[in-house]
């Protein structure tokens, strides 16, 4: 905090108090940091109380992979990491919002039986997402969450002229690489050619027309140091709309009936936002959940 009598948690602060969060979580012990009576929280769409959860299974903190994102402006914390649930490896998603120097609200989001092949990508996060903004080229937090909001709608509409994605973004899921510069995938559940790979012309191909809406939607930190935004959402996929059209990148189309039953995705997402105001790096993780899935809350 900047002044303890203020009950207010500056950067730094907000820092600190996350990593107490997730140390107060390994040591399955609630009462090592300051939650509210109030305290309302939820982990993978289910309400639970200090020594629920994670409260129980978290048991330590493998490597260095860890994003922050501190709001001292809105007084909350995001977070994405690895540590330990049940003694294997789990990526978590969090957010922290506090009042009067007290956690109101803690919401988890974790994601077990990571693809192994992937663990290497969650060892420590990449440069770009740590890299400080030059002080003199900070955008204020509220541009940053407006920006980093369109990312959602973009998804949505299958149209990248609604949110700034740079040349250079890469977006990783779950430590997959699933978009980038130097990347092309597969469709979803097809053996098709492969789909434009760049974040932009992924979206264009209109490969994710599977997904009909994205509800749920929190962008609610942002750090104007390092550029970072996170977000919370719930990705609807009834899967009523299939077969549709989709681009190849050879420029020629298809249809594509991606074999899926319907589901949602709860997904926490952090993007890199550059001071030309682009979308340069994406961290995401979620996990499948039931169609129709209530939000938690």
């Amino acid at each position: 905090m900047n002044d303890p009598s203020s009950n207010l948690y500056d950067r730094l602060g907000l820092i600190h108090l996350t990593d107490r969060y997730l140390a107060a979580l390994v040591a399955n012990d609630p009462s090592a940091v300051p939650l509210a009576q109030s305290l309302r929280s939820v982990e993978n769409l289910r309400r639970i109380k200090p020594g629920d959860g994670l409260w129980s299974t978290a048991s330590g903190r493998p490597g260095s992979f860890a994003i922050y994102v501190p709001d001292p402006q809105r007084q909350t914390a995001g977070f994405i990491g690895m540590l330990e649930a049940d003694g294997a490896p789990a990526l978590l998603g969090l957010r922290l919002a506090t009042r009067d120097g007290q956690i109101v609200e803690a919401e988890h989001l974790f994601a077990s039986g990571l693809t192994e092949a992937l663990l290497p990508n969650l060892q420590v996060p990449r440069p770009g997402l740590l890299a400080e903004i030059a002080s003199g080229q900070r955008l204020p937090a509220e541009e940053l969450r407006a920006i980093g909001a369109t990312y959602y709608d973009a998804l949505v509409a299958n149209d990248s002229s609604l949110c700034p994605l740079a040349t250079d973004c890469e977006r990783r899921e779950n430590g997959r690489i699933t978009a980038g510069p130097s990347t092309s995938a597969p469709p979803p559940g097809s053996s098709f050619p492969m789909v434009a790979g760049g974040c932009a012309a992924q979206l264009d191909s209109k490969v994710f027309t599977y997904i009909a809406d994205i509800d749920n939607r929190r962008v609610f930190a942002a750090d104007p140091v390092t550029g970072l935004v996170m977000g919370l959402s719930m990705f609807r996929h009834p899967m009523d709309n299939t077969p549709y059209e989709i681009i190849l990148a050879d420029g020629t189309t298809t249809m594509l009936a991606p074999a899926f039953d319907p589901f949602d995705l709860p997904a926490a997402h952090i993007f890199k936002i550059g001071p030309d105001r682009h979308i340069h790096e994406i961290e995401a993780m979620g996990f499948i959940a039931p169609y129709g899935s209530p939000a938690g809350w």
